[in-house]
């Protein structure tokens, strides 16, 4: 199946975004009833994860106790200053995937998918890639 890419705009340096919405859109769109979605985000400052999307405060406390262990500045030797964003986005990773079983995504009650912006604001691209059974 096709690779899929989204445009994900962040309006903060830091910021989880729920892109839930538009990655069940892709699995509607493409009529996948059971099979596996890899998302993926090809940047070296930005992230993917699940996690609660029911209390917007999740995100924000995700978002604050990254900040508070990996501080934005520190003695690191990178020069361009987003250093701190470089490790966060390795700590949370660069892709998941998720099972799709009768054309939803197989997520918890409270589970989204959420884009990880930790050098924005940016427009950023996120890849949707389906496997079908």
């Amino acid at each position: 199946m096709k690779t899929e890419p989204i445009s994900v705009k962040t309006g903060q340096r830091e910021e989880l975004v729920d892109i839930t919405p538009h990655v069940q859109k892709y699995v509607d769109q493409i009529n996948l009833k059971n099979g596996i979605i890899i998302i993926y985000v090809p940047h070296t400052t930005a992230a993917v994860t699940i996690n609660e999307h029911a209390d917007p405060s999740v995100a924000r406390d995700i978002i604050y106790k990254l900040a508070r262990e990996i501080p934005k500045n520190e003695n690191y030797r990178h020069a361009e200053g987003n250093s701190d964003a470089h490790i966060k986005s390795s700590l949370v990773g660069a892709s998941i995937q998720v099972i799709i079983s009768d054309g939803r995504l197989l997520l918890g009650t409270w589970q989204g998918i959420f884009f990880c912006e930790f050098d924005g604001p940016r427009t950023r691209k996120v890849y949707l890639k389906a496997v079908s059974d």
